[in-house]
C-alpha cells in the first residue's frame, strides 16, 4: 500500500513541474493526482495502517493538491486573456525614423524601440521617415526618402543588370 501512496505522491510532483511547462492543466492534472493519494491514505488509516508519517503525508498532500488547483483553476481562468503590456497590435504599417543609414541595412526607431532593419526601396538616410512593410527578426521598411543605388556601386546586383540591359526604346518612353 505505501508503494502505491508513493507512486501517486511521486506522479503530483512529476505533474505540478510538468504544469509549469504544459500549462494549467498539467496543474490540474497533479491535483488529480493528489486527490487520488489522499484518498488512498485515508482508506490505508481506515484500515488501521494509521501512523505518523500517514498523517504526515496525508496534511503535506492536501496542501499540495490543493495548491495546484489552486494554480490550475486560475491558469484556466485566464488562459484567454491579453497579458496587460503585451504586443497585440502587429508593427507592420506602422511608421517610425531611420536612426542610421540603411544601405540597405540599419537601425530604426519604431513606437520608441530601436530595430534592426533593411530598406526595401533603396539607401535611406538617418532622420529619414519610414514605415514598416515586413516584420520578423529584422524589419523590411520603405521610405519615400530612399535613393536608388547606384548600379555601378553594385555590378552584380539584379538593379544593375536592369539598367544596364534596357532596351533603348525603353529609356526614351520614359523621357516622353
Amino acid at each position: 500500500m505505501w508503494i502505491g501512496v508513493g507512486v501517486l505522491l511521486g506522479l503530483v510532483v512529476i505533474a505540478s513541474v510538468l504544469g509549469f511547462h504544459v500549462g494549467p492543466h498539467g496543474h490540474l492534472a497533479g491535483a488529480g493526482l493528489g486527490v487520488a493519494a489522499a484518498i488512498w491514505l485515508v482508506v490505508m488509516a481506515a484500515t488501521g495502517q494509521s501512523g505518523s508519517l500517514l498523517w504526515v503525508l496525508f496534511g503535506a498532500d492536501m496542501v499540495i493538491s490543493g495548491g495546484l488547483a489552486t494554480i490550475a483553476w486560475r491558469g484556466l481562468k485566464v488562459q484567454g486573456d491579453q497579458i496587460p503590456g503585451a504586443a497585440s497590435v502587429s508593427i507592420v504599417g506602422a511608421e517610425g525614423v531611420a536612426v542610421s543609414d540603411l544601405v540597405p541595412g540599419g537601425v530604426v526607431r519604431v513606437r520608441g524601440e530601436n530595430w534592426s532593419a533593411s530598406s526595401l526601396n533603396g539607401n535611406v538616410p538617418a532622420g529619414s521617415r519610414i514605415q514598416v512593410i515586413e516584420a520578423g527578426v529584422r524589419l523590411g521598411v520603405w521610405s519615400e526618402d530612399a535613393v536608388a543605388p547606384e548600379a555601378e556601386e553594385h555590378p552584380h546586383s539584379l538593379l544593375a543588370a536592369h539598367w544596364h540591359h534596357r532596351p533603348a526604346d525603353a529609356e526614351k518612353k520614359g523621357e516622353q
